[in-house]
């Protein structure tokens, strides 16, 4: 295993499952010393450093991030990954649910990168790489919500690249397609066939199948490493061709 990211200090929010953890684990693979953040850290081992915040209270964040920075002593990669899901079209959210998504989705990635950022300004090599979604550019059913906050974070990526570029901050996101995480897991187990229904995602991606949390973060880690230092302002799709490709349905036998 390469040890490039060897020296490095990384902050992953929503890093205790899913996309987040093995964002985490791999950046810890690589070399980074890597914190933690997330409403529940209990079981985050070691080497990973867990700290608890919850990215929709700025308090929160704010101290979680200090402690964080302190703890390793600079910070110079942060994963916006944090975030929560949702299903239905405009008529099935009331605007609670609305507020309470869009709070976290959106506004968990501003109040982390502000925290962040004092820290960031002082690192020879400053990445943020936010977590988005295929839903920000592809119509997808019972997903209004979702979609809406996630193209809001890829409208934010753009604006936070330019705001920050000249700063030394490199600004991406990733475009992941549906995800074997524990989100996915649960929505399967709710629904009224969950082996057709997994069959159904499955056949959505061209590739034929979930993309996998390590897929993801593959994409993150790249993104926020050395080897991106020219990228920045730009997302990657993680989505095995969802977005971009029309395959012809299979002929009959």
């Amino acid at each position: 295993m390469t040890t490039d990211l060897e020296g490095l200090k990384a902050l992953v929010t929503g890093g205790a499952s899913g996309i987040g953890r093995a964002t985490a684990d791999l950046l810890s693979e690589r070399g980074a010393d890597v914190a933690v953040l997330d409403l529940d850290s209990r079981g985050v081992p070691a080497p990973l450093r867990p700290f608890t915040a919850d990215v929709g209270d700025d308090r929160s964040v704010r101290a979680a991030v200090e402690a964080a920075a302190a703890a390793m002593g600079g910070l110079d990669i942060l994963v916006n990954n944090a975030g929560i899901g949702a299903v239905g079209t405009v008529e099935d959210n009331p605007d609670d649910h609305w507020t309470r998504v869009l709070d976290v989705n959106v506004l968990g990635v501003v109040r982390t990168t502000r925290a962040a950022l004092p820290h960031l300004r002082r690192s020879a090599h400053a990445a943020i790489v936010n977590t988005c979604s295929i839903a920000a550019t592809a119509g997808l059913p019972r997903r209004a919500l979702y979609s809406a906050g996630k193209g809001a974070v890829l409208s934010l990526t753009l604006a936070m690249a330019v705001d920050h570029v000249r700063e030394g901050i490199r600004v991406t996101c990733v475009n992941p397609g549906t995800v074997d995480t524990p989100w996915v897991g649960r929505l399967l187990d709710a629904a009224d066939d969950p082996a057709a229904e997994r069959a159904a995602l499955d056949a959505r991606q061209p590739t034929g199948r979930l993309v996998t949390a390590r897929e993801v973060a593959e994409a993150i880690v790249y993104l926020a490493s050395p080897a991106a230092g020219s990228i920045t302002g730009t997302s990657l799709a993680v989505d095995g061709g969802m977005a971009g490709l029309r395959i012809r349905p299979e002929p009959a036998r």
